[in-house]
């Protein structure tokens, strides 16, 4: 933290920036209509990055269909639903052009020691920024051809930056473990070998059984073979890892075997030599920094049904990084025998270093600041009073674009009805997409295919969304959206754009008219927000803490739903189910004895155990309502968490109750809260 003026508490500091006081008259005027029916399609993903406990459905829903994947060229359903039919007098207009560009493989050359190439690459110039994970700290934007220089116009971050650079993964070590191919042993070279070993690992996973990853997996593979003495391996099927898998299996074995002093001793040394690239000072001030660890290389997995899965992510070397720190400062040194792509001194951002990811090449990658530093935490601050602002200007902007729906030009009603759908139902933006990455879908790249209109004014959505997440939920929406969206599908092939005539862009620049600083993102975050604030206020006083906890869990939930924050059900679900019913079933049991026995001394252990079973029949029923739904997602990046902590001081809940330590830390600048706060 500052050793200058953060003797002020952040939220102090904030203050002049906060939105004015709300009454509670303002408050109802603008809440935001909850999600009515809703088909929540089961997910599709298991999400390494989604916590154990951070998930479920709260209220019943519309039971959705069995979950086939619809190809976005497929007509909508026919079953009892009103269709738009294309008509045969009026030429449908042409689809949007999705661009095709290279994604530079390499393919005449082998990967070599899985070495990226230096130089960069150009950014997507249509990318939806609407990720779950961005900020407003001045990040960088990847929609320009040169995202590491200074744009006209930024505001300065800051005056003086000094960190020591990036940690980079350990070179790879050859194990000399042969491939069979054909029935004979193959000895690999080490950049072979170590491709090799990143698939043998995961032999028994589930991604090794997807056609996908296993195509793409073995077609870098071959690329590494190429004009070596192993470029004879052809076929996939002939391929035997089992003696490299075993070979891992042993050494994660010995690795299990270290005593616990031995794991802590390599811990401290491992952060001893860390501890330099962990700080940065700015301004001054000693702040964390985040994600300073170079990812190794491996094999690209993805979220969802990713089309990509399986490619390898080859090493990134000092090469390829850009170093973005102070004038005066003393630059980071890079491995020896390398040295950084760029040094640039950019204060309009506050990024600490960055490069092109080896997957999906227009895309930037960052080295931040951590969650617990003043620079997110100022930045939070910023999103969840733009997001409260909008509560004061949310009327007027539904008011705004009924009225165009009714009597505004094409464009005006296509901005309309997506400002509707990105306000009521929390759809992102979209954007264009390369041929070869998932087709995810937004709000303005919406087609013919996604909708089925159900009479009298229902609509059925079904898409893949970010991550390839499926969306699918049906939603009754006003007279006039439904009327809309079915003259904008009039006469187009279910492959083509419903919203024609608009992009991301042009939406954005809409919301800017109707409120300064407004974007898609901000609507997520009021909405989601709102739904949190007002479910919560639900919660019974005089319910115990379980019973609190498993409120917020629902309230978190309705969230979750509202933005499509889905995650796999975890294999070891069933597993833990079955243990908690046979737990319950003892208890069951325990308890029918008792009442046999008639003898009062058992009638406090009867009280006792009969709430222990509610609270065990409780933690049931909400593991598996959260089991398909990821409540990390909207706790870290949509919902303002002085709602949480307010309700905490309430209802005498502790914070780590519903919040991960990393969590309370994050978001430390909300823990001065006053109970009374509404969002």
């Amino acid at each position: 933290m500052s050793d200058s003026e953060d003797d002020v508490p952040l939220g102090a500091r904030a203050a002049a920036a906060a939105a004015p006081p709300v009454t509670a008259a303002a408050v109802t005027a603008a809440k935001p209509v909850l999600p009515a029916k809703r088909a929540h399609a089961p997910a599709i993903v298991d999400n390494p990055d989604d916590g154990s406990d951070d998930d479920m459905p709260l209220v019943t829903r519309k039971p959705a269909a069995a979950v086939v994947k619809k190809p976005a060229a497929a007509a909508p359903s026919s079953s009892g639903k009103a269709k738009v039919k294309p008509s045969s007098a009026s030429k449908p207009p042409a689809a949007k052009k999705r661009k095709v560009e290279s994604d530079s493989d390499d393919d005449d050359e082998p990967i070599g020691s899985l070495v990226k190439k230096g130089g960069g690459h150009k950014s997507r110039t249509a990318k939806d920024k609407d990720d779950d994970d961005d900020d407003e700290t001045g990040g960088g934007d990847d929609d320009d051809d040169e995202p590491w220089k200074a744009k006209k116009g930024a505001k300065k971050m800051w005056s003086t930056l000094q960190h020591n650079g990036v940690v980079f993964p350990p070179l790879y070590e050859c194990h000399g473990v042969p491939l069979v191919y054909d029935g004979e042993d193959l000895k690999l070279l080490p950049h072979e070998e170590e491709v090799a070993s990143m698939f043998a690992v995961m032999k028994d996973t589930d991604y090794a059984q997807k056609d996908v990853f296993v195509k793409n997996f073995f077609e870098g593979f071959k690329k590494c073979l190429k004009n070596g003495p192993n470029k004879h391996v052809k076929d996939f099927t002939k391929c035997d890892f089992t003696k490299i898998y075993m070979w891992h299996l042993e050494e994660r074995e010995k690795k299990k075997n270290i005593t616990n002093d031995e794991k802590k001793k390599m811990k401290v040394e491992k952060d001893a030599l860390e501890e330099h690239n962990c700080w940065a000072t700015i301004d001054g001030r000693r702040e964390k920094v985040g994600n300073y660890r170079v990812e190794p290389p491996g094999l690209f997995r993805g979220r969802g049904e990713h089309p990509k899965m399986g490619r390898i992510k080859k090493r990134i070397t000092a090469e390829d990084i850009i170093i973005n720190i102070g004038k005066e400062a003393k630059v980071p040194v890079p491995p020896a025998g390398h040295k950084w792509k760029r040094v640039i001194h950019n204060d309009t951002v506050t990024w600490l270093a960055g490069w092109h990811d080896t997957i999906n090449t227009k895309d930037w990658k960052y080295v931040q600041f951590g969650a617990t530093s003043s620079i997110k935490a100022e930045s939070d601050i910023q999103k969840y009073e733009k997001a409260r602002k909008l509560k004061l200007a949310v009327d007027a902007i539904r008011r705004d674009y009924l009225k165009k729906m009714k009597t505004g030009t094409q464009l005006e009603q296509q901005l309309a009805v997506t400002t509707y759908l990105v306000d009521k139902l929390a759809l992102r933006a979209g954007g264009e997409k390369d041929e070869d990455l998932a087709d995810t879908v937004g709000v303005c790249t919406l087609r013919v295919g996604h909708l089925d209109f159900c009479p009298p004014c229902t609509l059925k959505l079904d898409f893949l969304g970010k991550d390839s997440i499926r969306y699918l939920q049906e939603h009754e929406v006003d007279p006039l959206v439904y009327a809309a969206l079915q003259k904008f599908c009039k006469g187009k092939k279910p492959d083509h754009d419903i919203f024609d005539q608009i992009d991301p862009t042009k939406v954005n620049k809409h919301l800017q008219s109707l409120m300064p600083g407004l974007t898609i993102k901000v609507f997520r975050t009021y909405n989601a927000s709102f739904v949190l604030n007002k479910l919560l206020k639900e919660t019974d006083a005089n319910g115990t803490l379980i019973m609190k906890k498993a409120a917020y869990d629902a309230a978190n939930k309705e969230v979750a739903v509202l933005c499509n924050h889905q995650k796999g059900v975890s294999k070891a679900h069933d597993a833990q189910m079955e243990k908690l019913h046979d737990k319950k079933k003892a208890m069951d049991k325990e308890l029918s004895t008792m009442k046999k026995e008639k003898d009062d001394k058992n009638k406090g252990k009867i009280a006792t155990l009969k709430e222990r079973l509610s609270k065990l029949e409780l933690q049931i029923k909400m593991k598996e309502e959260l089991k398909t739904v990821s409540l990390g997602t909207s706790k870290i990046n949509y919902l303002d968490p002085r709602i949480t902590i307010a309700w905490c001081k309430k209802h005498d809940v502790p914070p780590p109750t519903v919040y991960t330590r990393a969590l309370v830390e994050k978001f430390n600048w909300a823990m001065e809260v006053e109970p009374t706060f509404d969002f």
